[in-house]
């Protein structure tokens, strides 16, 4: 055990002791500045201090210190690693430097992208507070609610950045506080008196297939430039549809492995992560895509599929270049403001003419769009067989651009969302295939009042973070979808 005493050591200049608690330990000695100084006139002859009030003070951290130490094991600790210990113990600790080797550490895990998402948030605390040193003690409940007002104008961030922190601040307190030892370092924890608003709901992006004929048959304008944005954006938004929503980042990091017998094999960047099955899928490439495989094609030494990576930095400036250009071609035809396309309105496209107009199943489509569903664990056992996604994929790239076939279906969630009280709605809840319950009345706004009453059907042995569909008909109109919720976080 650790033994102290106060103590001074050299005189100094204007002819001051300062006071120092001198700590032994296996035989060796540290030394713990105090705020304090005395003189020569309250030392003894042996140089011990007799000052009252600077012992009574020495005796109270002394004190503190071994009352420290006995809640912990130091037998085999240094007495460096005890100095180092009960000065931590004292000082608050920077939330900004933690939260910044937080992130240097997703990025160490291949986590490059929700690295950006926390350093985004970060940020701004940090504009908020006015310093790039916020500390763990500036967090209160009330400091992080005043920031959340901030972000309430945004769509996504007033959701995405409180997370992002709120995961920072429990890593943090898993690493620096032993409760099972009663050190607790962090001593504040805003979050049980925080609550995260959710982000806005994303319009629906999706496109008719006599509007995507259009922007593909849109003359690009010329340039002199090698690569215009414009055909960048409209070669980009060709793969991303005719391969099933293939997302931006997976197109930039295709290598020529994951390229054969005309099929693409990858792992999705954006869940691979998460997923056990490592978010795996294969795709074979339509033809009508082969003339910009060739387009893009790599010379013999490089590794990649494309040559994005040439040309762009990386896969966000790829994403970004892209929007560019097909925004341009919008413009060009007469498509102006917010209702421009982007590079995700492809991809929100597929999945709804995969469903509206060639009569796919949800989990049809999110099984060719490489979603997460709620067998990831099966997945992983499985050697899936790829495909049924291959011939939805044909019958929707066939749909658009070799038939003059016209939507006949309207956006049922469109229609669903005009629905008002006056009609006559049939709701029913399903877990694996099996009707948990119905309802069938007037009254019903719109959809989330209609799945609110279809929750209580729910049972509670149905497993947290599991997915429960709800069937909702709107009988007056005509229409029917439906919709999936996650217990514990749709409801």
């Amino acid at each position: 055990m650790a033994t102290f005493k106060a103590i001074v050591k050299a005189k100094r200049k204007d002819g001051f002791y300062p006071v120092y608690i001198r700590v032994a330990h296996r035989r060796k000695l540290a030394y713990i500045p105090t705020d304090k100084f005395v003189r020569d006139s309250v030392l003894s002859r042996s140089g011990e201090i007799e000052d009252p009030y600077v012992l009574q003070y020495c005796s109270r951290k002394i004190i503190e210190f071994v009352e420290a130490l006995n809640k912990i094991d130091t037998e085999c600790w240094s007495v460096n690693d005890i100095v180092a210990y009960l000065k931590s113990g004292e000082a608050d600790i920077s939330f900004s430097d933690y939260a910044r080797q937080h992130i240097d550490r997703m990025v160490q895990r291949g986590q490059k992208r929700n690295a950006r998402n926390y350093e985004m948030a970060l940020n701004h605390l940090e504009r908020y507070a006015g310093t790039t040193a916020v500390m763990f003690s500036q967090l209160t409940s009330s400091f992080v609610n005043e920031w959340l007002k901030t972000l309430a104008t945004t769509r996504r961030a007033k959701e995405m950045y409180p997370i992002c922190l709120r995961q920072v601040f429990k890593a943090a307190m898993e690493e620096y506080n032993d409760y099972d030892n009663s050190v607790i370092r962090i001593k504040t924890n805003p979050w049980g008196k925080v609550k995260i608003p959710e982000a806005d709901r994303p319009e629906k992006l999706a496109i008719t297939p006599q509007a995507a004929r259009a922007f593909f048959s849109a003359p690009i304008p010329e340039s002199k430039m090698k690569a215009p944005l414009e055909e960048v954006g409209r070669d980009v938004a060709m793969m991303v549809l005719c391969l099933a929503g293939i997302n931006t980042v997976d197109l930039y990091h295709l290598k020529k492995s994951d390229y054969h017998d005309g099929i693409i094999h990858y792992r999705r960047a954006k869940t691979k992560k998460f997923r056990a099955d490592n978010a795996y899928i294969e795709m074979r490439v339509p033809s009508i895509l082969l003339p910009l495989f060739d387009k893009y094609a790599t010379g013999e030494d490089d590794p990649f599929l494309f040559s994005f990576h040439k040309r762009y930095r990386n896969s966000d400036s790829l994403g970004s270049n892209a929007n560019s250009g097909i925004k341009k071609i919008c413009e060009s035809i007469g498509i102006t403001g917010d209702d421009r396309y982007c590079v995700y309105t492809f991809r929100h496209t597929w999945g709804t003419i995969a469903q509206n107009d060639c009569g796919a199943t949800i989990s049809e489509v999110a099984f060719a769009m490489n979603h997460a569903s709620g067998h990831e664990v099966t997945r992983g056992y499985l050697k899936l067989d790829f495909s049924p996604a291959w011939r939805l994929n044909e019958r929707v790239v066939d749909l658009i651009f070799y038939s003059a076939t016209e939507s006949e279906k309207k956006d049922p969630e469109d229609g669903l969302f005009r629905f008002s009280a006056k009609h006559l709605v049939r709701g029913g809840a399903y877990f694996r295939g099996k009707l948990l319950g119905e309802v069938e009345d007037t009254g019903y706004n719109n959809i989330d009042e209609v799945i609110q009453a279809l929750v209580p059907f729910v049972p509670d042995d149905v497993p947290l973070r599991s997915m429960v569909q709800f069937k909702i008909d709107i009988i007056d109109k005509g229409l029917s979808q439906t919709y999936e919720r996650m217990k514990g976080k749709g409801f």
